[in-house]
């Protein structure tokens, strides 16, 4: 009887430590040769004009059971402009727009997960641009999640999206001829770490 008692809580215990380890969040880093974190703006109404960071890092805890409870911060390297002409680089990166010398960081900062579809959600949290902190809604789309066929390794797939107006963090460098609306865009392979 005493032995019977004994199985059953050992199994009892196993199973629940395996379900806890399973349904527990995973972390995942981005993969940097397979993401891109774009934003774009008008150009004085005659052109739609892009610069992307080329350095960022982050990590998104993903609970692929309850994707509400998952979260995600990321930190963009605001000196790793790059618009492909290097004279608009410099002119990005200078104290009229970004200043990162004096800010040389801009930071993402999840604070609610929410499930649209079976493949889409809002992620909204707190962007900080320029030392201002905003809320922002970023439309999401999980684009695949599995075993990367190359990489053979645990990956995401994510697109994310946004608009916010860049005067609301202080870079107001001539808006609104340059428009103030910018749009950010990020696509992204994520990889389990571990």
């Amino acid at each position: 009887m005493t032995s019977n008692r004994l199985a059953v809580l050992a199994v009892s215990t196993l199973f629940a430590t395996t379900l806890n380890a399973w349904a527990d969040p995973s972390a995942y880093a981005f993969d940097p040769l397979h993401t891109e974190v774009r934003f774009c703006w008008n150009h004085l109404g005659v052109s739609r004009q892009c610069a992307h960071f080329t350095r960022f890092e982050g990590e998104l805890l993903y609970d692929e059971a309850e994707p509400e409870k998952s979260q995600l911060k990321v930190t963009f390297k605001t000196d790793s402009i790059e618009t492909l002409v290097p004279i608009f680089n410099e002119h990005m990166k200078g104290d009229k727009l970004f200043d990162a010398a004096k800010y040389p960081e801009a930071t993402f900062k999840s604070t609610k997960f929410e499930r649209m579809g079976e493949k889409t959600g809002k992620v909204t949290g707190d962007l900080t641009v320029h030392g201002v902190t905003k809320p922002v809604i970023l439309d999401v789309t999980l684009n695949f999640s599995g075993i990367q066929p190359m990489s053979k390794k645990q990956t995401l797939g994510i697109g994310a999206a946004t608009n916010v107006k860049r005067t609301d963090f202080g870079i107001s460098a001539a808006a609104p001829f340059v428009s103030d609306e910018v749009s950010i865009e990020i696509q992204t392979e994520m990889v389990k770490k571990g």
